[in-house]
């Protein structure tokens, strides 16, 4: 299974070397396949369009402009966005709108590109950890559950749920040998059940890698060492040597699963798997940058900052991007998304070749006095307020404090709301080497901050234990990929957390 997999490596390298012209042929297979779709028709995809004609006869959408077309496919029509009819569809909360999102999966989405970027990681890790015959065991990934379409209840074939659901239920026999637990307790929607009945199954089991979301696995881990009485994990898996994570930024767990999973053998990886698509993934153990999929079925376009918002936003393509910008994701995609704003932002690291590192979301950030303060930004300083007071966060969120609510009438300021798995012995330290190293990595907010004249000092709020988890569980949102917004630009969010303690 290791030689099988590691074969991809060609793939991976020629898309590395050869990256526009593996965006091209990307491009012309998603009109080619499309052309006859009811899109197709409309913005003649049959005429074999040059990327800029492409970009100039297909609108920009969000999820909003699409959702009458969505909802038609969900109903059951064909041939809308991509060829036939979909069955499957990935739903997202989207963490910036309360409603879920439902992104058609479709069979090319799949194959094409979840599984072969699956498939890519299998070859990546095998080449840097050989030693630990990663397919010698198992690999236990975490993830959702899936229920049935709800704009098509009765067709029993058709089901709406976490990607990493959709993706477990569909997957391949040589992946599906190689992965516990199996799909009637992988795919539980009760998340204390499932935690439970995960934990008690998979203890007495070689496992040797993991995959999931940090958050998650945690409390998954901690609990299969409480049932065998371990002191640690490897007590439990000696054999354990991998973690491919991904959602959300791994640097406020890092100290917390080296506590877990104690000693030098065992290696992290991230992934970016979005509902959308499989995105980026590490390809060096070195180095947290991600390696942009460039021949995966998806098309990638980039906005710069000045065009988020703008009417008609002109999109640049990958040969025209520069270091250190940030940008927002447009895609297009063999699920029949035709230049989608996914709403992630991301920096390019290097050009030769294309790795990125995701720097947050369009409408993640605060910037109620100028600050522009982003989730990259954020989650840095968290990291490093952690190692500074050697204590671990469990989650957190941010949001303004208004020139109304300061203490003085005079300034704004930030409210951070953080759970601490291991709550710092000074909060004070902990909050003053958040606050300093927000102002090294952001000049803006440094400025703000001069003198305390703009800005106030952030304010700390320590959760109660499981805060985070019972506001998940009132919305419905508890497990899965939901997670917990990091930072907003209002009070809404913060304010309606702090009602559920």
């Amino acid at each position: 299974m290791s030689w099988g997999a590691q074969r991809r490596l060609r793939s991976i390298y020629h898309f590395r070397d050869h990256p526009h012209e593996a965006q091209q042929q990307v491009l012309r297979e998603l009109l080619h396949t499309a052309r006859a779709t009811e899109w197709g028709r409309r913005y003649g995809f049959a005429d074999a369009l040059s990327g800029r004609e492409f970009a100039g006869r297909v609108p920009v959408s969000a999820y909003e402009e699409l959702v009458p077309d969505l909802e038609r496919v969900m109903r059951g029509e064909a041939d809308v966005l991509w060829p036939g009819r979909v069955q499957w569809f990935a739903k997202s909360s989207g963490t910036t709108n309360a409603r879920s999102k439902y992104i058609p999966v479709t069979r090319e989405a799949l194959h094409e590109c979840h599984y072969r970027a699956g498939r890519d990681m299998v070859a990546l890790s095998t080449l840097h950890y050989p030693e630990a015959q990663l397919l010698g065991g198992k690999t236990l990934s975490l993830g959702g559950t899936h229920t049935p379409n709800p704009l098509r209840p009765a067709d029993a074939l058709s089901r709406a749920g976490d990607v990493s659901a959709v993706i477990m239920q569909n997957l391949p026999a040589w992946a599906e040998h190689i992965r516990t637990p199996p799909l009637e307790l992988a795919l539980l929607d009760e998340w204390e059940e499932k935690i439970e009945r995960i934990a008690r199954h998979v203890q007495h089991q070689d496992v040797r890698a993991l995959a999931g979301v940090p958050t998650w696995m945690i409390v998954l881990l901690r609990r299969v060492t409480e049932l065998a009485g371990a002191d640690n994990i490897t007590d439990v898996w000696p054999n354990l040597r991998l973690f491919l994570h991904g959602a959300v930024a791994f640097g406020p767990y890092r100290e917390l699963f080296q506590q877990l999973i104690p000693g030098p053998q065992m290696h992290y990886l991230e992934v970016y798997n979005a509902s959308e698509g499989y995105i980026a993934l590490q390809d060096e153990p070195d180095s947290e940058d991600l390696l942009l999929l460039l021949n995966h079925g998806i098309y990638y376009e980039f906005l710069p900052a000045d065009q988020w918002d703008a009417p008609e936003p002109q999109a640049l393509p990958l040969e025209a991007v520069e270091l250190g910008k940030s940008y927002a994701l447009l895609i297009s995609t063999n699920a029949g998304l035709w230049r989608y704003k996914i709403g992630d932002t991301v920096r390019f690291t290097s050009l030769q070749p294309y790795r990125i590192r995701i720097s947050g979301r369009t409408k993640h950030f605060l910037n109620a006095f100028g600050e522009e303060v982003v989730i990259e930004n954020a989650e840095a300083a968290i990291a490093a307020a952690c190692r500074a007071t050697s204590t671990t966060v469990r989650d957190f969120t941010a949001a303004p404090i208004y020139f109304a609510g300061a203490a003085d009438g005079s300034r704004g300021g930030h409210q951070w709301l953080i759970e601490f798995t291991q709550p710092p012995q000074d909060a004070a330290h902990f909050t003053s080497v958040l606050d300093q190293t927000l102002r090294q990595l952001n000049s803006d907010y440094d400025a703000k901050r001069h003198r305390d004249m703009a800005l106030a000092p952030p304010t700390l709020t320590v959760a109660a234990p499981g805060l985070f988890e019972r506001w998940l569980a009132r919305r419905g949102k508890l497990g899965g990929q939901h997670k917990v917004p990091r930072l907003s630009n209002s009070r809404d969010l913060l304010d309606d957390i702090l009602r559920t303690s």
